[in-house]
């Protein structure tokens, strides 16, 4: 451990954890390295295609742009958390509606939709795609991406 590490208490996944990090360990590196949830993924590490959407104090964020310094305090949701006890209605949905392809993206889909109902329990089709916006599907799934959302919440279902 090198002497500028600081030592940093958050709450993932509801367990609170203190883990040392350096002033340049992002939130997504001190996730998949320090406390091996590797979940997220790392992709374009500037934070343009969400396969790393983390939920920080209720707001989905990019954890690949986040200072894991900045957490300190804070509570976490990665993908390993949702669903912990079982898969929610959510994770049901991506499955019945055949939204998982290659699933890459899925993890920071999951991630954001959750925070999406969280937020709006009953969206329109235009507040799924805007609250999806920043994650990318390279497969080009979103059509079913969003009918899995839909089908959650309780509105349009699978095509």
């Amino acid at each position: 451990m090198s002497p500028i590490e600081s030592a940093i208490t958050l709450t993932v996944n509801g367990s609170r954890r203190t883990v040392r990090v350096s002033p340049s360990t992002t939130l997504l590196e001190m996730v998949r390295s320090r406390l091996e949830l590797t979940g997220a993924k790392e992709c374009c590490a500037e934070g343009e295609c969400g396969a790393c959407t983390m939920i920080l104090d209720d707001e989905p964020v990019n954890s690949c742009l986040v200072l894991a310094v900045e957490t300190d305090g804070s509570e976490i949701t990665t993908i390993e958390g949702i669903g912990a006890a079982g898969m929610t209605p959510l994770q049901e949905s991506f499955l019945a509606t055949g939204a998982i392809q290659c699933g890459f993206c899925i993890p920071g889909m999951v991630v954001a939709a959750t925070a999406l109902l969280e937020r709006i329990p009953r969206p329109t089709e235009p507040e799924v795609r805007e609250g999806l916006s920043g994650n990318l599907c390279r497969c080009g799934g979103y059509k079913r991406i969003c009918a899995a959302v839909m089908a959650a919440a309780g509105g349009a279902g699978a095509p």
